[in-house]
């Protein structure tokens, strides 16, 4: 599939440092707890990636009319802004469509944009895309979209995760809320099942995690929780971020909430440990993760991850696994493919939210195309921003577009799951509990 290079004159690297945090902030709902397996370095194949056999009742290639499609994504900023995972798995699942049953009974071409991370580059990749003639427009992490092209043009805008305001407000739809619902769910579970009236929060203070610490508070002030936040390093010790959990405690908080992630996952939890801190703790699915997990063990206890969701072994992982597999590094061989036995759905990062787009969509449009509508961009759009009973890849998260309009418009999945670790395993919190954000969004 080709790829298109379009980059305009980059910002300041700081402006571009700081850009970059807020796309991180924005994106620390996507990680869940993996199950092993191989590397999660992505590349492309030296050669066409391999399709395993269709596993899901597909007739095989489709015979409709070609449907070419634009995307646009964020990569090759040195800056942080570089996620060429989300649109190689975006490829993967198209290259899987275009062997297996299509997208809506179509074969699909997929023309890909690469944004700088600058309004500029975005600008330009989308006078590209419509210059292409696309019926559909996809968007990947895309920092500056440049909706008024989209619009002028009569292309409807499909994306994966709103990042900056504007987004949340604009003419297109996003499968998932990013910051503005993950931070509200905090806020819901800390009323609605800790009854909390008191919370102190700790996170980095940079671009990223303020913004999303902003989302957080709002969302507590709507709730008439009273909160108290305590700022650190981006990475600190393990004295600090023992100091920084003692601090947060220090008012005795009916909860914490903490917006560490990475390396700061495991140094908060172990800093509440070594406190002998046992309130519950609200954090980030990225610290469900396995590595975080092995290493932190028990002291995880009472701790809760907002957005991740448990592995389960069904049908639309086992495909999800045999798309990816050949674009995971093989640990043992330094080659690309792996089993797809062995690909660990949760630890796919990023890039993980590619297939979450292209395969909810190829679900959306075989549900159209079955009631009896054509298969066109346009009416894609139009379907999904009107129909009811849809779901996210997987069949957990329902969808359903702009719920929580006039503010929040473009938004299609407000109402998602959290976890827990308890007795040694990473588990849905209340059984599988969906936590509804409309009630608190900022």
């Amino acid at each position: 599939m080709k790829r298109s290079m379009s980059l305009g004159t980059p910002r300041s690297g700081r402006r571009s440092r700081a850009l970059a945090a807020i796309v991180v902030g924005s994106l620390f709902f996507v990680a869940c707890g993996s199950d092993g397996g191989g590397s999660t370095e992505t590349a492309a194949p030296s050669t066409e990636a391999p399709v395993e056999a269709c596993l899901g009742g597909e007739d095989g290639p489709p015979t409709g009319p070609e449907m070419l499609i634009g995307m646009v994504n964020t990569e090759g900023n040195p800056n942080g802004l570089d996620f060429p995972d989300l649109r190689r798995f975006t490829e993967a699942s198209f290259e899987y469509m275009n062997a297996c049953g299509g997208f809506g009974g179509r074969p699909v071409k997929l023309e890909t944009c690469v944004s700088g991370g600058t309004p500029e580059t975005s600008q330009a990749c989308a006078q590209e895309l419509v210059g292409k003639k696309v019926e559909l427009i996809l968007l990947g992490l895309d920092l500056f979209p440049d909706f008024a092209t989209y619009e002028a043009a009569g292309l409807p805008v499909i994306g994966v995760l709103p990042i900056l305001p504007p987004d949340f407000t604009a003419n297109a739809l996003f499968l998932t809320g990013g910051n503005a619902t993950t931070t509200a769910v905090m806020a819901v579970i800390a009323q609605d099942r800790y009854q909390a009236k008191t919370v102190g929060i700790i996170h980095a203070d940079n671009a990223g995690a303020n913004s999303t610490a902003a989302g957080v508070e709002a969302a507590l002030d709507k709730a008439g929780i009273t909160w108290k936040a305590v700022t650190g390093g981006d990475n600190e010790t393990d004295a600090g971020y023992l100091g920084l959990m003692q601090q947060a405690n220090a008012d005795d908080p009916d909860l914490l909430i903490s917006l560490y992630a990475d390396a700061g996952c495991i140094g908060t939890i172990r800093g509440y440990a070594t406190a002998g801190i046992t309130k519950p703790v609200l954090t980030t699915s990225i610290c469900s993760d396995s590595d975080v997990i092995s290493q932190v063990g028990d002291a995880a206890t009472n701790w809760v991850f907002v957005g991740a969701t448990p592995e389960r072994d069904t049908p639309e992982k086992a495909l999800l696994q045999s798309i990816v597999a050949p674009y995971i590094k093989n640990e043992a061989t330094g080659e690309m493919g792996i089993e797809p036995a062995d690909v660990a759905t949760g630890a796919l990062g990023l890039g993980g939210l590619g297939t979450v787009l292209a395969l909810s969509l190829r679900n959306f449009a075989a549900e159209m195309v079955a009631g009896g509508t054509e298969m066109t961009g346009p009416n894609l759009y139009d379907f999904l921003k009107s129909a009811d009973g849809l779901f996210l890849y997987g069949g957990i998260t329902p969808v359903k577009c702009g719920l929580a309009t006039p503010s929040y418009p473009s938004i299609c999945s407000y109402v998602f799951e959290a976890t827990e670790y308890k007795d040694g395993a990473v588990v849905s919190v209340d059984g599988g509990k969906l936590w509804d954000s409309t009630p608190l969004l900022p």
